[in-house]
């Protein structure tokens, strides 16, 4: 695999490991800051809005921007859940079986057992970020190196647990 040298420490080089785990914590903060500027955003909105006017539609208009304050309240919660097991992943323990904070080389594609953000790129290279609870995630847990996972027909034969 290749590595890179961590910024700041010269003495330690960076695993592709390292490197998705890092992509997966910048991309649930990046989600994080947004959703709190949006929030902020839609309170001075309603704070801007409540002093100008008055009526029907100015009270669908703040039931409106209640909702999505709401909306975007609870999605903000599930990041900071999903930042929070981040940052309890035992991740550089290495182990024989598949846990949660695995790197697993199948023979089509990288799967990182963590949280649920989906397909990120490191290096090029195409990482699937799934939860241990998603129907994969699920399947994957406690295999071994050689081991095969189903999923919608299609088979996953593990190469490598890192």
């Amino acid at each position: 695999m290749a590595t890179s040298l961590v910024p700041g420490n010269r003495t330690h080089l960076m695993t592709f490991k390292e490197k998705v785990y890092k992509k997966c914590v910048e991309s649930v903060n990046d989600k994080i800051t947004l959703m709190q500027t949006v929030l902020n955003d839609l309170t001075v909105g309603a704070e801007n809005d409540s002093k100008s006017s008055a009526g029907d539609k100015h009270e669908t208009a703040r039931a409106m921007m209640q909702m999505e304050h709401e909306k975007i309240s609870r999605q903000l919660d599930e990041m900071l859940l999903q930042k929070s097991v981040l940052e309890r992943m035992d991740f550089p323990k290495q182990v024989p079986v598949v846990t949660l904070g695995s790197l697993v080389k199948t023979d089509t594609i990288f799967l990182f057992v963590s949280i649920a953000l989906g397909k990120i790129m490191v290096d090029g290279i195409s990482v699937i970020a799934l939860s241990p609870q998603s129907p994969l995630g699920e399947k994957l847990m406690g295999l071994h190196t050689g081991d095969d996972a189903e999923m919608n027909g299609v088979s996953y034969t593990i190469e490598k647990i890192l």
